[in-house]
């Protein structure tokens, strides 16, 4: 599978087909379009649209053992590109799953396309099938108007989201860069995002982040924050919140170790008479395993 994304960076051009672009089909040719064929994975290149940045390698893996016994139960679909060549719309996971799998072929819907519509495809199949982490949902938004001309409420009848959502997600990435980071790697939430990007000036959003970092703060600690600082100068310390009490110190701090032991954050909340609950996060079933073995 060519993984380069030569068309990246090229604009709306980059996915269109032109007089010098052929179509048609070889004598021998055994992928009629619209219709799905077993094809080369050799003779496929990844779509530069892909909104996915991040494939984990554990959940690869995982689904590649299980295209072993079970095969590819969906298949992709493919954009016709030439002889013998094809670019995928949607299915990149499972097309890199089946290479790990030690296929040579894979189930493809093929299609041919020359028009802009096409394009909105590469990027609207993907948002509506992956599990995107926000911050990757806002990049493909962005694509979409910047790539397809795109107009906001254009793009939230594309993903059949309001208007409104669409633009809290492209608002995130008038984020600092750490705290885009921060959200992509699911170190907060985002409510989380979507308090501190009230704050118009950088230096108060970097303090409230730091400061909900250090004390992991909920979503409604953080949007009082929010409020304080947006109430005092630049010269001045936040008044935050007020200081935990000797209760909720110890609960952070048993967070934290159990967190560090199983290697996973942990959530513990708890009411002023210390009921509560502990909230452990696993990534797969084989992760759920190693946190149990941990506990025993």
């Amino acid at each position: 599978m060519n993984i380069k994304r030569n068309a990246l960076g090229r604009g709306l051009s980059a996915l269109l087909q032109d007089a010098t672009t052929d179509i048609t089909t070889t004598a021998g040719e055994t992928a009629p379009v619209n219709a799905v064929s077993e094809i080369l994975i050799s003779q496929i290149q990844a779509n530069p649209f892909q909104p996915r940045t991040d494939f984990e390698e554990e959940a690869l893996n995982e689904l590649a053992e299980s295209i072993r016994i079970h095969g590819v139960i969906q298949p992709i679909t493919v954009r016709k590109m030439g002889y013998d060549s094809y670019q995928i719309i949607s299915g990149e996971r499972r097309t890199r799953a089946s290479l790990l799998a030690g296929l040579s072929k894979i189930p493809a819907y093929v299609r041919v396309a020359n028009d802009q519509e096409m394009l909105e495809m590469a990027l609207i199949e993907n948002i509506q099938r992956e599990e995107l982490n926000p911050i990757e949902i806002a990049l493909s938004y962005k694509r979409l108007i910047d790539e397809c001309s795109l107009k906001q409420e254009e793009v939230a009848g594309r993903v059949s989201k309001n208007r409104t959502t669409v633009s809290n997600f492209l608002r995130l990435l008038k984020l600092p860069d750490n705290i885009q980071l921060a959200l992509k790697e699911g170190k907060i939430t985002m409510g989380h995002a979507r308090a501190i990007i009230s704050l118009d000036d950088p230096l108060k959003q970097q303090g409230v982040f730091e400061y909900m970092l250090n004390h992991d703060l909920s979503v409604r600690d953080v949007e009082g924050l929010v409020r304080d600082a947006n109430g005092e100068s630049d010269k001045k310390k936040f008044p935050l919140i007020q200081k935990k009490s000797a209760k909720s110190t110890l609960f952070l701090d048993f967070q934290k170790s159990l967190s560090k032991k199983l290697d996973v954050k942990i959530s513990i909340k708890a009411d002023d008479k210390g009921r509560g609950s502990i909230k452990i996060p696993f990534r797969s079933q084989a992760d759920l395993e190693r946190i149990l073995q941990l506990l025993d």
